[in-house]
């Protein structure tokens, strides 16, 4: 990997983590989605030649399309299709979730 392919990852993971309805990286079931750097791993984020998969932890109440949505948008634009999974859902900030009647 060069030297590219890794400053994008940070930037990258670091987009995607400020997104409100992004609760963190999600690197998968096994943690296959990373980016294998010299020395270190960036779990959530896999950079390849043609494609770029995001993994995610959603904040409820988000739609899948609202999280997706906010992910390419931090990723902008790459050339190359983003696909982003979402692996888990996280509960709403407390105080923040709207109290029935």
């Amino acid at each position: 990997m060069s030297l590219g392919v890794e400053i994008d990852a940070d930037r990258i993971a670091t987009a995607v983590q400020a997104q409100p309805h992004v609760a963190g990286l999600h690197s998968g079931r096994f943690g296959e989605i990373a980016t294998l750097l010299r020395g270190r791993r960036i779990p959530g984020i896999r950079i390849r030649e043609d494609e770029i998969t995001i993994g995610v932890t959603g904040r409820y109440p988000a739609t899948a399309v609202e999280i997706s949505d906010d992910v390419r948008a931090a990723v902008g634009p790459v050339g190359v299709p983003v696909h982003v999974r979402i692996g888990d859902i996280a509960p709403a900030p407390t105080g923040t979730a709207k109290e029935k009647p």
